[in-house]
Parts: C-alpha cells; sequence; structure tokens
C-alpha cells in the first residue's frame, strides 16, 4: 500500500518458519520434544499447535516464525535428526513509515474467522488463512492478497500424504495506491494528538473555565474538487506493529480498553452544533424563506412562540445565545459570522409557522438531500451513518403524539437535538460550500473518477454571501478569531455542540476550506467534549498552514 508519492505505507518482509506434520508425530511422538528445544517452546506450546484443528490435517501445522538463518542451516545439515519437519518462507506485513502512521487508514490482517471462510467458500481460503481485518487492508483485501499457490497431494487410505501430484505457483496481489500524503498525514496525527493534550490540561474560559476531558477526536483533510482524502487522523491510536505475527491478548485487552480501535473520522457520531447552522441557511435560502439581506433583531434571548412559559422558573421557552454573544441586527451572512443561535431558532420558528407553505419537515428535507445522517460512501468499512430524524414517527414514538413541537424543529436549525453527524459527513458537506454546490465522495484510494452530486441551488451572490459569513468566522471579532494564518484567508464554522453524555462539556468542531475565494482544501476536526469551537479551529488553522505552506506543491497534486 503506498501513498499519492508511491512511498511505501505498508510492505512485507520475509521470514522463515518451522513446520510439523500431525503424520509423522503419530509416528515419531519424540519429535515434540526436538522440536520444541529447537525453537525455544516448552512441548506444551507446540502439542497445542498440533492439536489446533483451524489447520488442514493433510498440510503442516505452523510451529514457530520467524526462526535464525543458523536453525534453517541445522535443520537442512541433519534432515534425518527431525522427521516431519519442513521449512517455509512466508511474509510478514511491514511499516516503513512507522506502525503508527495512518493505522485507521490502513487497517491490519489478523487470522480469518470462520465467519469470513464461511462466507468465502470458494475464493481460496483456509482455516490458516491471513486477511485484511480493518481499514484498506480490508477494503482491498481481494486486489491485496494475491492468488495462493496451489500443491495437489496424494494421501493413502490413511490419510497420510505419501506424494505430491502438481505444484501451481502463487501470484503475487496488487498494490494499491493512495490519495493520503504522508507528509501532510503525519502533520495532522501530531496536531491533534497535541491540541487534545494541550485542551485537557488548559481551563476553558468560553466554556465555565473548566479543563475540558477531551476524551478523543477526529480529522480529516479533503481535496473539494475531487474527494481525495490527503490525511485521516484518529485519537486515541495504536501501534500496527503489535498486530505483526498476531496480537498477545493483554495488548489487545489494553487496547481495546482506551477505543483506539475506533475509526472517529468515519464512524464516530456526534452532534454537529454551529456547523450544521449552514444546512439552516441553505434550506432558508433555497426556499425563499430569507433572501441574502433579510434582518433579525437579535436581543441575546428567544421566545418559542405559543410557549406557556413561567418567566421566573423559565422552563425552556425562553432560549440563550451562548454567553459573550452580542446582541445586534444581522442578516444571514453576519448571523453565521457571530454564530447567533436567536437568528437560526427564528427561522426555526418560521418554518414550523408556515407549514403550509414548506411543510413540515423543511429542514430534514435538505438535510437528507445533502446526505446527512446517511453514510458518505469512503471506500473504507464499518463506516456509520450518523444520525438524523427524517421521520415525524421517531418523535411520535418517543415523546408522544404531539412529540413533534416548534421546539424540535428549533433545536435541529442550530444543529442540536436528535443530530448525529460524522466528521466526515460534514467535510463532504462543506466541499459544496466550497465549490459550485456539488458535493464530493470521499476516497481514500486512487481507484475511480470523482463522484459529484449537487446538492445546493444557490445564486452566485448567495453562494459568495456564505463564503464571506465563513470568512468571517475567522476574521476579528468572529468565533475563531484567534486562528487566523498570515497570508491566507480561512473560511469555516465552529461549533460548541452540547451533548446529552456530558451537559458540563461541549464537543468543539470546526469545519472549513481555505484560501476562502478559490478553495484547495476541506478540512474538519472534532474533539470530543473539547471545550469552545475555537479549539477545533486552532487544530484547523495549523493544518491548513502545513498543506498551503509547509507542504511542497508537487506533493500535493490534484487529479485532473
Amino acid at each position: 500500500i503506498v501513498d499519492r508519492n508511491d512511498t511505501v505505507l505498508v510492505g512485507n518482509n520475509t521470514e522463515e518458519e518451522i513446520l510439523l506434520s500431525r503424520s509423522a508425530v503419530l509416528v515419531h511422538p519424540d519429535i515434540v520434544g526436538k522440536v520444541a528445544a529447537l525453537v525455544g517452546e516448552t512441548p506444551k506450546t507446540v502439542r497445542t499447535a498440533i492439536n489446533n484443528d483451524q489447520y488442514s490435517p493433510y498440510e503442516p501445522v505452523p510451529i514457530a516464525a520467524p526462526v535464525p538463518m543458523a536453525t534453517v542451516l541445522h535443520l537442512e545439515t541433519d534432515p534425518s535428526e527431525y522427521p516431519g519437519v519442513t521449512v517455509q518462507t512466508v511474509t510478514q506485513r511491514t511499516y516503513p513509515q512507522g506502525g503508527t502512521t495512518a493505522v485507521h487508514v490502513l487497517g491490519y490482517v489478523g487470522r480469518i474467522s470462520s465467519a469470513f471462510l464461511k462466507a468465502n467458500p470458494h475464493d481460496g481460503y483456509t482455516q490458516g488463512s491471513q486477511v485484511g481485518t480493518t481499514g484498506i487492508e480490508q477494503e482491498y483485501e481481494k486486489y491485496l492478497r494475491g492468488v495462493n499457490g496451489r500443491n495437489a497431494l496424494s494421501v493413502n487410505a490413511s490419510g497420510n500424504v505419501v506424494g505430491t501430484l502438481s505444484r501451481t505457483a502463487a501470484q503475487l496481489g496488487d498494490t494499491v495506491v493512495l490519495n493520503v500524503n504522508t507528509g501532510l498525514q503525519l502533520a495532522v496525527q501530531n496536531d491533534l494528538e497535541q491540541q487534545i493534550m494541550t485542551d485537557r490540561n488548559t481551563p476553558d474560559v468560553e466554556d465555565g473555565g473548566a479543563k475540558p476531558p477531551a476524551i478523543n477526536g477526529a480529522a480529516i483533510v479533503m481535496d473539494p474538487q475531487n474527494g481525495a482524502v490527503y490525511a485521516m487522523a484518529s485519537f486515541p491510536t495504536y501501534d500496527n506493529n503489535e498486530w505483526v505475527g498476531g496480537i498477545s491478548n493483554a495488548n489487545y485487552a489494553a487496547l481495546a480498553a482506551t477505543g483506539a480501535e475506533n475509526n472517529n473520522a468515519i464512524q464516530g457520531q456526534y452532534t454537529p452544533g454551529s456547523t450544521f447552522k449552514l444546512a439552516t441557511a441553505t434550506a432558508a435560502l433555497q426556499t425563499g424563506l430569507i433572501s441574502a439581506t433579510t434582518p433579525y433583531d437579535d436581543k441575546g434571548t428567544f421566545t418559542v412562540p405559543g410557549c406557556a412559559s413561567n418567566a421566573a422558573a423559565d422552563t425552556g421557552c425562553v432560549k440563550h445565545d451562548d454567553p459573550g454573544d452580542s446582541p445586534g441586527v444581522y442578516d444571514v451572512s453576519s448571523a453565521l459570522t457571530v454564530s447567533s443561535d436567536a437568528f437560526f431558532y427564528n427561522l426555526g420558528a418560521e418554518f414550523w409557522d408556515d407549514q403550509s407553505r414548506y411543510g413540515t419537515t423543511p429542514i430534514q428535507n435538505v438535510a437528507a438531500q445533502y446526505g446527512e445522517g446517511q453514510i458518505t460512501g469512503i471506500d473504507l468499512p464499518n463506516e456509520s451513518p450518523g444520525y438524523f430524524p427524517y421521520s415525524l414517527d421517531y418523535y411520535n414514538h418517543l415523546y408522544g403524539p404531539r412529540g413533534y413541537s416548534s421546539s424540535v424543529v428549533l433545536n435541529l436549525a442550530i444543529g442540536q437535538g436528535e443530530n448525529s453527524q460524522t466528521v466526515a459527513s460534514m467535510a463532504r458537506f462543506y466541499t459544496a460550500l466550497a465549490t459550485d454546490g456539488l458535493e464530493a465522495r470521499p476516497t481514500i484510494a486512487r481507484r475511480s473518477e470523482p463522484e459529484r452530486t449537487r446538492i445546493f441551488t444557490l445564486d452566485s451572490a448567495q453562494f459568495l454571501g456564505l463564503r464571506a459569513a465563513l470568512a468571517g468566522v475567522v476574521a476579528t471579532g468572529g468565533t475563531a478569531a484567534a486562528s487566523q494564518i498570515q497570508g491566507i484567508v480561512l473560511a469555516g464554522k465552529t461549533g460548541s455542540a452540547q451533548n446529552t453524555q456530558d451537559p458540563l462539556h461541549t464537543h468543539a468542531w470546526f469545519v472549513g476550506f481555505a484560501p476562502a475565494d478559490q478553495p484547495k482544501i476541506v478540512v474538519a476536526v472534532l474533539i470530543e467534549f473539547g471545550g469552545h469551537g475555537g479549539h477545533a479551529a486552532r487544530l484547523a488553522s495549523k493544518i491548513i498552514e502545513h498543506y498551503l505552506k509547509v507542504a511542497p506543491a508537487s506533493q500535493v497534486q490534484t487529479e485532473g
């Protein structure tokens, strides 16, 4: 498996493996002790391998690998001393760029499962096969594995092998070429981990002064024109070298306890918060609910229409902007820049109040067109679709006959409520904002033509207005002003998403692109329980600066 510049990320290393024939053990029982002493194992370990029914009864059983060449020479010098013992050359995965490079993208190989073997009975697999278990290794298993060699054996009535009828040589597998740029990938991994460690040890002023737990995170870097994924990182992480030759039970248990195997970029489901306001804004513009210049007077609070409120107790009828947000008169562009919750609450209320014109689920309808709550189709296994409630039955089942209310729609309008998205899904959505309204499917391998789908019908003025709003987020006075890059205009949206798992700490989001006028890159960043979205914006800023200023242009070519 190689990156876009033919840098080898996953290779193979040959080594010698000792095997022992079951029939030889029956005739020469003492061979078990001899082999055990030869390879430095106990006789019990060798017997366990011999009795393992995952191996064919007609094939010798692997006992030890790798073995030193001195051991191989010893066997070749006096083969009669070790009846039934043979040596074969096998391969093991190697990681020339380090075992921690792009592990969630690459995946690893492991022993075949009985379910996999049953599902692929005619593909040349055996009970002792190694197969791709996660990541690219699993996704492109049929290309990477090659074709097994074949020995036709002659056996007698007792099942003992007495000769070889024919041999067919094995065929090498293919090389899979990725869109990933190794230099950028390493930078994204390091920056993600450093930001999470910084968040854990720094009081979040915007989030009440507490230190965020920042338990995990993810980042994805894409070309908005064709969906090529230049980098994808997930934290916590692990070392692929642990799987070479089989991971120990203790190491696997430790790894599983941290959740490090999860690829949070495509499997984590997180409330998107204000990064979703772009969906609400485009829905309002496309349906004609508002124009680009429609004003709204944000007074810092929003009262849900028709809600019976007890002002003293504040039963939820009065919704508040985030602490520190400034009241003012905003249009859709400036409301995005300052992330005015009241502005978007009002859009939700207007959609609700005019259902005869916009239908009962206008936000859900456009979210479905954008692919929110659906898989992106990225070429990696086990992608999560996230969640978005398209059906009213969901609310009626959960809350009763009147479960679908104006409060539900208001929460959806600001990216809260029953709304969870993956980092990859939000990156895909913003590729449409960064281009011409066409959303690009993320692709890891350079294997196919770009797949783009039109999701917006905005005119050029509306597009320019939204891009200006996102550039304003990172400009002076915006919610990500601390993430400006000298000489580069960055555009994007922060999100400080509330969640039911930990009401005291928000998820930190940033999704954006650069340069703002002619985007070359889309970056989506999420830190779970990471505090204010500005934290994620600082991480995205580092990634974009590395891409545009540090990485040589030749290393990040865009396909035609």
